[in-house]
């Protein structure tokens, strides 16, 4: 049976820093209530738009206590990654220690494994730190470098990690996402990671979905999965493609780095990212509400 606690949008939260660049854990309850006004299930914490690899150790528990704290009815997983598998097992066991639902495991990406059976045995280690938790693979090979099958990781990890509960897919391999996803009858969550193409992802039989782009325009996607699930197909593409239309505009103004700006458009100001991240100047935000305008933006993204 497919896990339930990992259904619908979850959003990847950004972290949000004052100007000297130290973490403001206030502000999370801010982001809480905004995705909860704006229909968003779950938060996917500390991941690559929460910086999570350019964060302390101590710093990634304290924002994880932080959204303990904040409570609601969001689900949570906690993605530990890093080079240093003992931070790993020691944040899989704080996570639950403070009560999230779900851990996620990026692979090492400078010492990395060379087989699925090597991956196996470091996903092994980790997820027994959290054994009443659901706990997924985050395959992302574009950042990890970790060009692993999915399908083949899922049959080894099957019958030796009791608490598999499925893969964050972030990876244009659809044929790998078909395989995975059929092993054991559809036995595990597949949690899609890419939101430009979020209907694409519906269609090959995603449960869910774990993106940026969903802190600050969750309504959109709402109406793509909608759309979806009606059947109403040419509506889910027309909803899609102001998708693409807004993610063009995301990695023109810098990508993973614009994501906050985006925030602070919407009306929510959580800093810049740190560096090696670049940020766009003042002057770039203000051409990018623009461009935003020109699109529709304001007709669908969230509202605080």
């Amino acid at each position: 049976m497919i896990a339930q606690n990992f259904l619908g949008l979850i959003a990847a939260p950004i972290t949000p820093m004052y100007k000297n660049g130290d973490v403001n854990y206030d502000r999370i309850q801010d982001l809480v209530q905004l995705y909860e006004k704006n229909g968003v299930s779950g938060a996917f914490v500390c991941g690559t738009t929460g910086e999570g690899t350019s964060l302390q150790l101590e710093e990634i528990k304290e924002i994880a206590s932080a959204w303990a704290r904040a409570g609601g009815n969001l689900k949570k997983i906690l993605s530990v990654g890093g080079t240093c598998l003992r931070d790993m097992k020691a944040l899989a066991a704080h996570a639950q220690t403070i009560g999230f639902e779900g851990v996620s495991m990026l692979c090492p990406f400078y010492f990395k494994p060379k087989s699925e059976e090597e991956l196996l045995e470091l996903v092994k280690e980790v997820s027994a730190e959290a054994p009443a938790l659901d706990f997924y693979y985050y395959h992302i090979p574009v950042l990890s470098g970790a060009y692993f099958s999915m399908r083949k990781f899922l049959e080894l990890a099957d019958p030796q990690i009791p608490n598999l509960r499925g893969l964050k897919f972030t990876h244009n391999d659809l044929y790998d996402f078909y395989r995975a996803r059929a092993f054991k009858k559809g036995k595990f969550n597949m949690l899609w990671g890419s939101d430009e193409v979020l209907l694409s992802g519906l269609v090959s039989g995603a449960n869910g979905a774990v993106g940026s782009t969903y802190n600050y325009a969750a309504p959109l996607y709402k109406k793509v999965i909608d759309a979806f699930n009606k059947g109403e197909i040419e509506e889910a593409r027309h909803w899609q493609d102001k998708s693409v239309e807004m993610v063009k505009l995301l990695i023109q103004y810098g990508g993973t780095g614009a994501t906050k700006a985006f925030m602070k458009i919407i009306g929510l100001d959580c800093g810049n990212y740190r560096l090696p991240v670049l940020s766009p100047s003042a002057a770039e935000i203000s051409e990018l509400e623009s461009e935003l305008k020109k699109i529709g933006f304001f007709d669908y993204c969230s509202e605080l």
